[in-house]
C-alpha cells in the first residue's frame, strides 16, 4: 500500500481541517489507499480553486480585473491531485493558465485575487497580473506566458535537485499545444538522458487556444503517444478524477525521487469557458461542453466523498467555509491599493533592487 504523503502547505487565512465524519459508510473499507484526511484535503483544494476562479470571472465582469485572464474552470482535479501529492519543497512550473496550480500549492486567496485585480495585497504587489502568478515560498515558481518556455526551466530546476541530492521534484504543467513546440522535445530528451527528477504534465483540454489539437497533430494523444520517443511509458489518465490524478502523481514522484528519471503524463480534461475572457468559445461543436460538464471534477468528487461514507454535513460545511473565505479575500483585495510609483523599480533584479551590475 502506498504511503500517504502530507497535503501541500496552505496559505494564510486558511481554516483548519474539517472534522472527521461520524460514521463510516459501506464503501469506506480497508482497501482504500487514499484515506479520509487526504480526500478531504483534495476536496478543499478543488473547492478553493473552483470558487476563486468563479469569483475571478465575476470580478472581470465588474471591471475590477482589467485586461484578460485564462481561467481553469474544469481543470481543478489536475492541480489538486498533483499538489496534494507533492512535498512542501517540490516545485511547480505552469503556464499563463496557472491560477489553479498557485492556489493548490497554498498561496493565499487574497494573494491571487489581489494580483488579478492589480492590488498591493497581490502575490507580486499587483505588478505581475494573471499570467505571472508566483509564490516561491509555496513552491509555485511562476506562470509563463511564452508557450513551452518553462519546460527547460523546470528541467534545469530538476538538474539542481539531482546535483545537490535534495530529493526535490520539479513538476511542469503545460497545455496540449505545447507538445508541438521545440522546447517540449528538447526538455523531454535531456531529462530522459540525464534521468532528472522532473514530471511533465500535459493538461490536454482538446484545444490549443482556438484550434482543436487533433487538427494539427499527427498522433491521437499529443503527449502520451510521443513518450516512447524518449524511452518513457505512455501515461494517459482521466484528468477530471482527482483520485486518479493523485495516485498517478504519487507513482511519478516516487520514481523521480528514486533516481529513475522523468515521467510524461497526459491528463484529459476540458475548460468550461473559452480560451480567455475575450473568447466566447463559439468554435466548439454543439453538445461537446454539455458532455464534459457531466464529468465536472467538483460534483464528481462530491459524489465520491459520499460513496466513502463522509457525511453531507462535512462535505457541505467545507464548501460553505471555503466560499466564506473567498468572500473575505475579495473584500481584502478590493480594499487594497494599486501599486504606487515607488514600487516601479522594486524587484527588477534578483536581489530586489534596480542597480545594473556586471
Amino acid at each position: 500500500m502506498a504511503t500517504k504523503p502530507k497535503a501541500a502547505a496552505k496559505g494564510k487565512g486558511r481554516a483548519k481541517a474539517a472534522p472527521k465524519r461520524a460514521a463510516k459508510g459501506k464503501a469506506s473499507l480497508a482497501n482504500d489507499d487514499i484515506g479520509e484526511d487526504t480526500r478531504l484535503a483534495l476536496w478543499r483544494s478543488l473547492l478553493e480553486i473552483r470558487h476563486v476562479e468563479q469569483r475571478a470571472y465575476d470580478l472581470f465582469l465588474q471591471n475590477l480585473i482589467k485586461g484578460t485572464s485564462h481561467l481553469a474552470l474544469g481543470h481543478e482535479a489536475v492541480a489538486a491531485g498533483f499538489a496534494t501529492a507533492m512535498q512542501k519543497d517540490d516545485w511547480s512550473f505552469c503556464t499563463y493558465r496557472g491560477h489553479h496550480h498557485t492556489l493548490a500549492r497554498g498561496a493565499s486567496m487574497e494573494g491571487v485575487l489581489g494580483e488579478l485585480m492589480g492590488r498591493q495585497c497581490g502575490l507580486l504587489q499587483g505588478k505581475g497580473g494573471s499570467m505571472h502568478l508566483t509564490s516561491v515560498e509555496h513552491g509555485a515558481m511562476g506562470s509563463y506566458a511564452i508557450i513551452g518556455a518553462h519546460l527547460p526551466i523546470a528541467m534545469g530546476a530538476a538538474w539542481t535537485a539531482q546535483y545537490k541530492k535534495t530529493g526535490q521534484v520539479s513538476v511542469c504543467f503545460f497545455g496540449d499545444g505545447t507538445t508541438n513546440i521545440g522546447a517540449f522535445h528538447e526538455a523531454l530528451n535531456m531529462a530522459a538522458v540525464w534521468k532528472l527528477p522532473v514530471v511533465f504534465v500535459c493538461e490536454n483540454n482538446l484545444y490549443m487556444e482556438y484550434t482543436p489539437i487533433k487538427d494539427v497533430t499527427a498522433v491521437h494523444n499529443p503527449a502520451g503517444d510521443r513518450a516512447a520517443s524518449y524511452g518513457l511509458p505512455k501515461i494517459v489518465i482521466d484528468g477530471n478524477d482527482a483520485d486518479e490524478v493523485y495516485r498517478t502523481a504519487q507513482t511519478a514522484f516516487a520514481k523521480a525521487r528514486a533516481g529513475d528519471g522523468p515521467s510524461l503524463i497526459e491528463c484529459l480534461t476540458y475548460r468550461h469557458s473559452g480560451h480567455s475572457r475575450a473568447d466566447p468559445g463559439d468554435y466548439r461543436p454543439p453538445g461537446e461542453l454539455e458532455a464534459w460538464l457531466k464529468k465536472d471534477p467538483v460534483p464528481r468528487y462530491r459524489e465520491r466523498l459520499a460513496e466513502f461514507g463522509i457525511s453531507k454535513d462535512v462535505i457541505d460545511g467545507m464548501d460553505a467555509e471555503v466560499l466564506a473565505q473567498v468572500d473575505e479575500a475579495t473584500e481584502i483585495s478590493k480594499a487594497s491599493s494599486p501599486p504606487g510609483l515607488e514600487l516601479i523599480d522594486v524587484d527588477v533584479w534578483a536581489d530586489g533592487g534596480t542597480a545594473w551590475r556586471n
